[in-house]
């Protein structure tokens, strides 16, 4: 059984925690920002690469559900250290100019609220909801 997404403003409910999140995500974005810069490696890659995890977003074309795993497993921090890991053990060097760009993609996302998705739509993220409701709803 799959848990609904939060209706409560997290906001109100959590004391700060969405706050700290998108702090999160900020830092993670200027984090891995300031380490590409001094990692020597060229711009192009990087405005190349950087919106390249949005392409997440032709999973909604098959439905919500399938849309949501995608975007999730695009947008999770997971992917990217992962394939940091493999390029330092495999010694491929390239592995984590490709991560640090995917991780200042998510730090950009999440910064500005835009979090892993529910099952049961785009708008509905573990940072709240994205945009306003439907007139009708809350």
């Amino acid at each position: 059984m799959t848990a609904a997404p939060p209706t409560a403003d997290p906001v109100k409910e959590s004391g700060g925690v969405l706050t700290v999140l998108r702090a999160e995500g900020l830092a993670l974005f200027v984090g891995c920002s300031l380490f590409y810069v001094i990692s020597d490696s060229p711009w192009e890659l990087y405005a190349l690469l950087f919106f390249a995890p949005d392409l997440g977003f032709l999973g909604y074309l098959a439905g919500p559900k399938v849309g949501a795993v995608v975007y999730n497993v695009l947008h999770s921090t997971v992917g990217p250290l992962l394939l940091a890991i493999a390029g330092i053990v495999l010694l491929i060097p390239y592995a984590g100019t490709v991560a640090m760009i995917w991780l200042a993609h998510i730090g950009f996302d999440r910064a500005l609220g835009y979090g892993l998705k529910y099952k049961t739509g785009f708008r509905f993220t573990h940072l709240g909801l994205i945009g306003k409701a439907p007139a009708g709803q809350h």
